[in-house]
């Protein structure tokens, strides 16, 4: 009887261990490149432009239905998608790249780390849900947020939105009225927006 006691103590006491160091089930999504897309839009006093830039790569986990992942995005591919001449194309994707703006030289990668997504009491325009993250640019961090539509489709994950960036914040000076008050018509606005659409697959 004392046998069959201490075996069963054993088995319990085995058990519980084994259940109590059971590490958690995550879910881990690689962003792909190639079909994600990102979009820039900026405005001036005088005109407003819009183009693309490509993400170098992401990874998105979902721990029980906490999302976390980073955002790696390449500066050195900024394109204008709007100016017809090629020479102009050419000349403000340079002056983009430069020193005067993104620095892309120096800094070629930005990053996005997301911290937390949190679904929305109320879809809003079909966005589902608030994400918060760290955005990293020339080095330089800030704490972002904005809302996006989040849905997970068999071993895919998708999100689509638009996050509003303020490029004071980033020490982007050029041609912005924070640091330049008497810029007048040559005056760029300080908030840029990135129109994304992220796919990534487990």
């Amino acid at each position: 009887m004392k046998k069959i006691s201490l075996l069963s103590f054993v088995c319990i006491t085995f058990i519980l261990f084994s259940f109590t160091n059971v590490k958690p089930h995550t879910e881990v999504y690689k962003v792909n490149t190639e079909l994600s897309s990102l979009e820039w839009f900026a405005e001036k006093l005088t005109g407003k432009h819009h183009g693309t830039i490509k993400l170098s790569s992401g990874v998105i986990s979902n721990d029980h239905g906490k999302y976390t992942g980073t955002f790696d995005i390449d500066m050195t591919s900024i394109e204008n998608k709007d100016v017809e001449s090629e020479e102009y194309k050419t000349k403000l994707e340079n002056h983009l790249k430069s020193a005067d703006f993104f620095d892309a030289a120096k800094f070629p990668q930005a990053k996005f780390a997301m911290t937390s997504v949190t679904p929305l009491a109320e879809p809003l325009e079909g966005l589902t849900h608030a994400i918060k993250g760290m955005l990293t640019i020339k080095d330089i961090t800030n704490e972002i947020t904005f809302n996006a539509a989040v849905k997970v489709e068999g071993n895919q994950l998708f999100s689509t939105g638009t996050a509003v960036v303020d490029r004071s914040k980033y020490e982007i000076k050029y041609g912005s009225k924070s640091f330049f008050e008497d810029i007048g018509e040559k005056m760029i606005y300080d908030d840029f927006k990135i129109k994304f659409n992220i796919v990534a697959s487990k």
